[in-house]
């Protein structure tokens, strides 16, 4: 037997494109029977994975075969619609905030939880993230995509402590990500840099925290592959000027003047870095 590997993406789209296709329809008793019949194959079907999630729940291997079908995004959309979905939605956005914490940390900052209300998460940001620039990247490019992957039926996310990003600079709304992995070893103590999509990032590693950066010095505009890491000092070749990664980035001496972070989001494939990058 061959494993379907696919991720259910065709299967999504043409139901949306027949549901769109039957609120088309004119008003009248075609429409009204088709729309009774989807509701009731949909409360079926909710009935019977219901059924099986209770089944499921009975056994320690029942629920690691539940586990597993938990990690399908097929499957899991399936639940969510049906409020089948085991996990409850706190926790899974506390989990989602545990999985971007290492990145946020390693810039001196944090994100606090403080509570869900109307459907909508409300949180924190503390520390260097704390009215820095970077904030709003690093909500979109980092926060929200980990909570829209653990908790897609969240309504919103809001967030205080966010600052608006330099010059009105806009931030991608679908980032991408790279696997650390394809930056190749990067060992402690050590640098390189990474080409994506035409923009070279820095990714370092300071006392085993992996960071990332904009390659480029935001004193002389030269880039930094060729610049020089001791501790958590980056130091510019070009014009000397140091910078402290653990600290977002922020010049020696300067709270004003620091480099561009770029997200990590640690996923359980491993580690991956933003190519989605605010120009």
């Amino acid at each position: 037997m061959i494993a379907d590997t696919s991720d259910g993406s065709a299967a999504l789209e043409r139901v949306e494109s027949l549901t769109e296709a039957l609120e088309a329809l004119e008003d009248g008793p075609a429409k009204e029977t088709a729309e009774e019949l989807v509701g009731a194959i949909v409360g079926l079907y909710g009935e019977g994975l219901a059924r099986i999630m209770t089944a499921l729940a009975g056994s320690p291997q029942g629920l690691e075969i539940r586990d597993a079908l938990l990690a399908d995004g097929v499957v899991a959309s399936l639940l969510l619609v049906h409020d089948l979905y085991p996990v409850p939605l706190e926790t899974r956005v506390l989990d989602a905030l545990d999985s971007v914490r290492p990145y946020m940390e390693s810039h001196g900052g944090n994100v606090e939880f403080d509570r869900i209300e109307e459907g909508v998460a409300h949180l924190r940001l503390v520390g260097h993230c704390n009215g820095c620039p970077a904030s709003l990247s690093t909500l979109e490019l980092a926060i929200k995509d980990a909570i829209e992957e653990r908790a897609p039926d969240l309504l919103g996310v809001e967030v205080e402590g966010l600052a608006e990003p330099r010059g009105g600079r806009g931030v991608p709304s679908a980032p991408t990500w790279l696997p650390v992995g394809a930056a190749g070893e990067v060992g402690e103590g050590t640098l390189r840099t990474v080409p994506v999509g035409g923009v070279d990032l820095l990714v370092a590693n300071v006392a085993g925290t992996v960071l990332a950066y904009r390659s480029e010095c935001p004193c002389c505009g030269g880039g930094l592959g060729d610049a020089s890491l001791e501790g958590e000092i980056l130091t510019c070749a070009r014009c000397g000027h140091g910078f402290a990664l653990t600290q977002a980035g922020r010049a020696v001496g300067s709270d004003d003047v620091h480099l561009a972070p770029v997200p990590l989001l640690r996923r359980s494939k491993g580690l991956e870095l933003s190519a989605a990058l605010a120009r």
